[in-house]
């Protein structure tokens, strides 16, 4: 029956024309207020995301039914970030209703494309991290994983970024300004989370040594949850983001005694905690903030995670490694070992050593990162003050493991130093890695050689004392947003071309590597990649100010703003080919767009002066008539995933170029592998991958090894050695040294320019001549439009191992030892009511 025959469904539920069209019409009147006349923009939007809801809503309460039924094992992923995306488009997709949405709001004369375009993205997350998190629990629910995702409630997210004179300059991002339809406030869930104070130790009435916390001060977290629908699927799961309130919001003493400031001081300071996603954490206030965040939601969430548990009868904390499986997404949540032994042991009275063998049982660690600066540690006075039981703890979970070390490594007082958790060199702090590691069942990387680098550097002790802990689980994404959803016309001409579910089985886009041969579907190709192109030149022009040819090469180099991530390295290439076009207009070369993106972190000034540089070259390229003609810069502005779905799409040449060793995976260069883009880059991160599979004759490889850069490295590399030996470099940098590019000012790039030529710590000069030499090869296969188009076909042909799927089914068997559970279509919510939590709401006092 086509959609809009449907037309005795329930309208709250019916994925017919009429029944959303009524749904629609209904959540206009009462919910927004409003009638089709006088309805603004966003009434419509937030009417129609009502309305796409309750289709969600219908679907994750059967799914809760049948996971409460069916006593599911329960996955719990603990992140700090969840970088979501906007909901309206990626729902529709899931539910399969996009064209019956478009009918039913054509029907009322309103533009489905405006409401897209309306809404506000939740920006709760930085990058890769907070991305792989979303994309981890759309391929949950799609593979019918039950599972809850945890973290904070960030009232503004990550900033807006705007360029003003070519700097970055931060905005608040509001993104709950208008209100949030996609979320459900559940304010009879929550939890009481302590702060400071001091401890007391006591002896039971049966003898037994306790400790009882007395706070400083409490704050409470309060549940919001968002449903995650899984793809053409009965599959539900969601995502629950504690939000910090003060226990007692207002003081009326205070008011009454004219103190108004005093009255409300609690509310404010309370509210703090879940205010700004990342603060800046180079000042000690930052820092307290930022580790009081960490605990405020693993505390929640454990305590949730209790909560459910008990509310089965019969059940235990000591069963609660056998109901769920708990994944710690980097460092960040690693508090949740100290709390999972605080409450097992100070609240549930179990023995240290049963609680801490249902502690290692329920967690697993994924390690992000191979700076040591990023591996976090915590000042041992600001932890202390903060968290004084969970100090005591540390501290005890540090004595029983080192005396293990002792046993088995006797007479290495390094190997003890090495693995500790508490750094005793310089400033005490405590490990948050080392915690991690100790207190997890399993271990592991992103990306083959990052697991590898883990074992033989940062982890090394670690993995010389529990080799069987580590793993490896290289990163996916979700084809459904980066392809499906980003890239409408290219998924249809794969479907027409391999049938339908290729999406939740992407190993099957290895079907069109044999089409690669036909005239025809690579000219149908080809026009899908200049149509996107036409797409982002069109972004460039409302957004930049900038004209942009779809027929010239797109080469695009977007993520977060690093200078491991080498940027700066781009742009020295870029100065090297506007040198050459100056010295010989004639010169025959591929017209180029650069497109770059990306936010710095607001304390970072060096990533700030890179895309200060990006857009000074920008600013005097695109005005220089010698050579705009054949090639222009853009940087655009505010890069998140609205921005990234217009951008993977049009990409001809991905930049994957951090210095090896660096990058843990990356998942932007799968998302431009997957919508046809070459790879220029290094062999670090999942880049050593990606040649792999899509074949060394399909990418673009240059630069050193990380053997080769740690050889370097030891051999006392001289940076000045290569500027001095290479014309087109010193070229390169005197130009941007002198002043060329920003009004004379010799000071503004100084502070790059010295740390190439001093240190140069993610070797760029090093990797230069490769780097510029393989652009020269990118320009020849470029010029060969049948072999690139090949090319990219076989990119795309050869990516369907880098499915989120493929990585959750391999954390599943190998991490959690969870299954998907069976779920009946059929099953209806008639019976009693249930929180989608699996169990029923508690007290309105709390969990305890």
């Amino acid at each position: 029956m086509r959609a809009s025959e449907r037309m005795s469904e329930p309208v709250r539920t019916g994925l017919g024309v009429e029944a959303i069209r009524q749904d629609f019409l209904d959540n206009l009147r009462y919910v927004q207020g409003r009638f089709a006349r006088v309805a603004t923009l966003n009434d419509q939007y937030q009417a129609l995301a009502y309305t796409v809801r309750d289709r969600l809503l219908e679907r994750w309460l059967r799914a809760a039914e049948s996971f409460l039924r069916n006593v599911s094992r329960t996955v719990c992923y603990l992140s700090a970030e969840f970088l979501l995306g906007p909901h309206l488009a990626a729902n529709m997709l899931s539910l399969g209703i996009h064209d019956a949405v478009r009918e039913a709001m054509s029907s009322l004369d309103i533009d489905l494309d405006a409401l897209i375009e309306h809404e506000e993205e939740p920006g709760l997350g930085n990058g890769g991290l907070g991305r792989l998190a979303a994309c981890y629990m759309e391929s949950m629910a799609t593979l019918k994983v039950p599972a809850i995702g945890y973290g904070i409630r960030y009232e503004f997210g990550i900033f807006d970024q705007e360029i003003r004179d070519g700097w970055q300059v931060e905005r608040t991002d509001k993104w709950l300004r208008y209100g949030n339809p996609w979320e459900i406030a559940r304010p009879t869930i929550s939890f009481g989370v302590k702060f400071g104070g001091r401890t007391e130790a006591y002896n039971d009435d049966q003898g037994r040594y306790r400790v009882r916390w007395v706070p400083e001060r409490e704050v409470r977290g309060v549940a919001y949850d968002t449903p995650i629908h899984g793809y053409r699927t009965e599959g539900a799961n969601f995502l629950r983001l504690w939000h910090a309130q003060a226990v007692e919001s207002f003081d009326f003493q205070a008011f009454n005694v004219g103190d108004y400031y005093g009255a409300v001081e609690a509310k404010v300071r309370s509210e703090t905690i879940s205010k700004v996603l990342y603060p800046n954490d180079q000042a000690a206030a930052g820092k307290a903030l930022r580790l009081s965040q960490q605990y405020f939601f693993v505390s929640c969430s454990l305590q949730d995670m209790i909560r459910i548990h008990l509310q089965a009868p019969g059940k235990s904390v000591a069963s609660l490694h056998e109901k769920y499986a708990a994944q710690l997404n980097d460092t960040h949540p690693a508090l949740a070992i100290a709390e999972a032994m605080r409450l097992l042991v100070d609240e549930h009275l179990l023995p240290w050593d049963e609680a801490w063998q249902v502690t290692q049982a329920l967690f697993g660690y994924t390690n992000h990162t191979l700076l040591p600066e990023a591996l976090e540690t915590w000042p041992l006075g600001l932890f202390g003050r903060l968290l004084p039981r969970h100090l005591e703890i540390v501290f005890e979970i540090n004595h029983r493991f080192l005396n293990e070390v002792r046993r088995r490594f006797p007479g290495d007082a390094a190997r003890v130093a090495r693995v500790s958790l508490i750094d005793e060199t310089g400033e005490k702090s405590v490990r948050m890695a080392h915690l991690a590691c100790v207190g997890s069942h399993a271990i592991n990387g992103v990306a083959a050689l990052h697991t590898r680098l883990l074992q033989q550097s940062v982890l090394q002790p670690f993995y010389e004392i529990w080799p069987e802990r580590f793993g490896n689980k290289t990163n996916g994404v979700t084809p459904r947003r980066f392809l499906q959803l980003a890239n409408p016309a290219l998924s249809t001409l794969i479907t027409q071309t391999i049938g339908e579910g290729w999406s939740t089985q992407l190993d099957r886009l290895a079907e069109l590597e044999a089409h690669a041969a036909s005239d025809e579907f690579r000219t149908r190709w080809r026009a899908i990649k200049q149509a996107n192109k036409a797409r982002l030149a069109h972004h460039a022009r409302a957004h930049c100010g900038i004209e942009i040819d779809p027929d010239w090469l797109f080469d695009i180099h977007v993520k977060r703003i690093h200078e491991y991530k080498r940027q700066h390295l781009n742009a020295l290439a870029i100065v090297t080919r506007y040198l050459r076009l100056k010295a010989d207009p004639g010169l025959d070369l591929v017209p180029r767009v650069y497109v770059f993106g990306g936010k710095a972190a607001p304390g970072y000034f060096m990533a700030k002066c890179i895309i200060k540089l990006l857009n000074s070259i920008a600013q005097t390229v695109n005005a220089d008539v010698d050579v705009n003609a054949r090639m222009r810069v853009v940087f655009v502005p505010n890069f998140r995933v609205q921005v990234a779905e217009l951008i993977y799409p049009a990409a001809d040449l991905s930049e994957q170029i951090s210095t090896a060793g660096k990058e843990a995976s990356g998942t932007g260069n799968m998302k431009f592998a997957l919508n046809g883009a070459l790879t220029i880059g290094t062999l670090d991160g999942a880049n050593v991958e990606i040649r792999d599979r899509v074949g060394a004759e399909n990418f673009f490889l240059f630069g050193q090894t990380e053997t080769e850069v740690h050889a370097l490295r030891a051999g006392g590399y001289d940076p000045r050695v290569l500027y001095e030996s290479d014309p087109e470099l010193k070229a390169a940098i005197d130009l941007i040294a002198c002043g060329h590019f920003c009004g004379g000012d010799r000071d503004l790039f100084r502070p790059l320019i010295d740390s190439l030529l001093e240190r140069d710590d993610y070797m760029l000069l090093a990797d230069y001549r490769a780097y510029v030499d393989c652009q020269d090869r990118v320009d020849q296969v470029y010029r060969d439009t049948e072999r690139w188009t090949r090319m990219s076909i076989r990119n795309v042909a050869r990516s369907g191992y880098f499915s989120s799927d493929r990585a959750i089914r391999e954390y599943c068997r190998d991490i959690w030892h969870v299954a998907p559970a069976p779920l009946d279509a059929d099953e209806t919510t008639a019976k009693a009511p249930i929180d989608t939590d699996a169990g029923t709401d508690p007290p309105r006092s709390g969990a305890r």
